[in-house]
């Protein structure tokens, strides 16, 4: 009895340990974040004068699978990261260098071989402690993250908070974006810092118009966290019912379904009208009502004679075995 247990309990534990974007659920409510896949950036800049040094940290995520990363070896993000930073520094006339590259979130195989998962944890918003405005939406914890990856290392994790915002898809921002700033715009602001009196440039703003906002990247309870702020309409509650991962299966769908709908709805108008006139005109009962009735009545008859006469035709073909009859 318990050994046949246990094949039940497997696929509880698996979907436990792994992150499926489209199958997100907490509190009797069910999301499809699957629209927001593909990596996606935010930035986290900071300028430091001594010596004057601009910090800019990327943080890429995949919510539905792991990053591909086609950097050089060395400059990876780490293989089944699916939320990583990338810290550069610009300094002076120099080009970019990066500093550290650190795995946040996904599923890693260290070096002793063991495994670190995600273990994400869902929280639905709407009712929850602390969320005295009654957002909607979910939060998404995720975890896997350890840098250095030693015994000295720093556990990571990244707390997304997906809000619903019926307005935007959530994937604004993102078109022209790039993963490295240009080394000659920072450049330029270092050197108008140098001329201004309180010799701190303005940074630019990496991240206007995205849905994707960056909140914190700090020590918590011995813990690196990482929050995110992502504006959906897909962290509305009832977007996954209505098909709000697959629009365009559900246009689709609603194409082929009017067709049927059309073509039925002509077909009855048709028979009604035409039962209706020979009701009228002739005085027609029962089958004669219906437009040609007895061609609908010798459908079956046809059907069989037809079928007969192809096995006829079969049966004689291999009757003679291939050859014809002298």
């Amino acid at each position: 009895m318990r050994s046949s247990f246990i094949p039940l309990l497997l696929p509880v534990a698996i979907s436990a340990l792994t992150f499926d974007c489209e199958q997100i659920r907490d509190d009797g409510q069910s999301f499809n974040l699957k629209s927001l896949g593909g990596p996606k950036t935010v930035h986290d800049q900071e300028w430091l004068p001594s010596p004057p040094t601009i910090k800019n940290t990327t943080f890429t995520i995949d919510i539905c699978k792991p990053l591909k990363d086609d950097a050089k070896k060395g400059e990876k993000c780490p293989s089944g990261s699916r939320v990583c930073a990338k810290k550069w520094n610009y300094r002076g006339s120099d080009a970019p260098y990066l500093d550290t590259v650190v795995p946040i979130a996904g599923e890693y195989t260290t070096s002793h071989g063991a495994n670190r998962g995600l273990d994400p944890k869902f929280t639905r918003l709407k009712g929850s402690a602390g969320n005295s405005d009654e957002r909607e939406g979910i939060l998404v914890e995720l975890h896997g993250g350890k840098y250095p990856d030693d015994s000295t290392g720093v556990t990571q994790k990244a707390i997304i908070e997906f809000l619903c915002d019926k307005d935007v898809t959530g994937n604004e921002g993102f078109e022209d974006e790039k993963s490295v700033v240009d080394a000659t715009q920072y450049q330029g602001m270092q050197k108008r810092a140098d001329d201004d009196d309180d010799g701190k440039p303005e940074l630019p703003d990496l991240d206007k118009g995205k849905s994707l906002e960056f909140r914190s990247y700090k020590l918590e309870d011995e813990t690196q966290v990482l929050r995110l702020r992502w504006r959906s309409k897909y962290a509305c509650e009832g977007m996954a019912n209505s098909g709000g991962g697959s629009s365009d299966k559900t246009k689709g769908w609603g194409f082929f379904t009017w067709f049927i709908i059309i073509v039925f709805l002509l077909a009855a108008a048709y028979i009604i009208f035409g039962s209706w006139l020979n009701y009228n005109r002739y005085g027609a009962r029962g089958w004669d009502l219906i437009p040609h009735g007895d061609t609908l009545r010798d459908i079956p008859y046809i059907v069989k004679d037809w079928t007969a006469g192809i096995a006829d035709k079969l049966k004689g073909q291999n009757s003679r075995g291939g050859y014809s009859a002298v």
